[in-house]
């Protein structure tokens, strides 16, 4: 994506921040739309607005404390909002991230929040999710073991960076092709039966809502979760 690209990320996140309130607890996401976010998240946190930021990565932790935002890395309560970004999202809510890497902090936030919001530019809009490819978090310990078991659901998978990339909770990354993916939700959990998965890229039921944006303007979408 160039600058065309770069305008719908943030013309995303800027509808986004229409749903900041004052005294909120907001997840804060990881990736390129989401800086966007944080960059027009401390604006109004510079003209009053008080917010407390649950941080998806370390990245993301760093970042908004620069930018003058009230950062807690272990929040104990609930969540009011979170926005975060997606490297794959259909009409269902269904997601694919871990792109970055942060897929598993990223999924205990959205879990722990009352409202997921995910901002994206058209070209993460997909009928049907999966050819991205899906990003697994795993242990290191026996992780061929663990990769010879998730390719026996029919995926062809290569270690992130051949092992090198350390996930800031001290994992690595295995990319998954399962091509096209039809039942996103059995998919997810027969993988998170296989001993030595920390967790899945796939995010099923807990969006709520997705914006979205096109060179036409913004399109929002509401989600029921399952």
């Amino acid at each position: 994506m160039g600058y065309e690209g770069s305008q719908l990320k943030k013309a995303a996140a800027e509808e986004a921040l229409k749903l900041v309130k004052d005294g909120m607890i907001l997840g804060l996401g990881t990736g390129s739309t989401v800086k966007f976010f944080l960059e027009g998240l401390s604006g109004l946190v510079r003209n009053g607005i008080k917010v407390k930021g649950v941080p998806t990565s370390k990245e993301t932790a760093r970042l908004g404390r620069e930018l003058g935002i009230d950062i807690d890395e272990n929040y104990a309560g609930e969540i009011d909002l979170d926005v975060d970004g997606a490297d794959e999202v259909d009409s269902n809510g269904h997601l694919i991230k871990g792109g970055g890497g942060a897929l598993l902090r990223e999924k205990l936030v959205a879990f722990n929040s009352k409202e997921v919001c995910i901002i994206v530019d058209q070209s993460k809009f997909k009928d049907q999710i999966g050819g991205f490819g899906l990003p697994i978090e795993i242990f290191d310990y026996l992780h061929s073991s663990t990769q010879r078991n998730i390719e026996k659901l029919g995926a062809r998978c290569t270690l992130r960076k051949q092992g090198e990339f350390i996930t800031d909770n001290g994992n690595i990354i295995l990319d998954c092709d399962f091509g096209l993916i039809q039942n996103p939700e059995e998919l997810e959990m027969s993988l998170k039966k296989i001993p030595g998965v920390a967790e899945v890229g796939l995010f099923n039921g807990l969006c709520h809502k997705i914006i979205i944006g096109t060179p036409d303007g913004i399109k929002k979408m509401d989600i029921e979760p399952a």
